[in-house]
């Protein structure tokens, strides 16, 4: 990735997408309580799929791109 907004905001989504889906897991788990989700395992799996599309975004917004071999160097 090469523009380094483009790369904030995928660090930033991810780490939001993070703690959303860490907060449905919790509650879907029953362990936060509440809420109309508590207890509602729906919210269980929606919080794990949340939180692991975040922590894609987050690798990816993380990850370093090096130059291709040959290709020219900016000054």
């Amino acid at each position: 990735m090469q523009s380094r907004i483009a790369r904030i905001v995928f660090i930033v989504v991810g780490i939001l997408a993070i703690l959303a889906g860490a907060l449905w897991m919790g509650q879907g788990s029953n362990l936060i309580h509440g809420s109309g989700m508590s207890g509602n395992k729906t919210w269980l799996y929606v919080g794990i799929v949340v939180a692991i599309v975040g922590i894609v975004l987050l690798v990816l917004g993380l990850r370093r791109t090096h130059p291709k071999a040959g290709a020219p160097r900016r000054a």
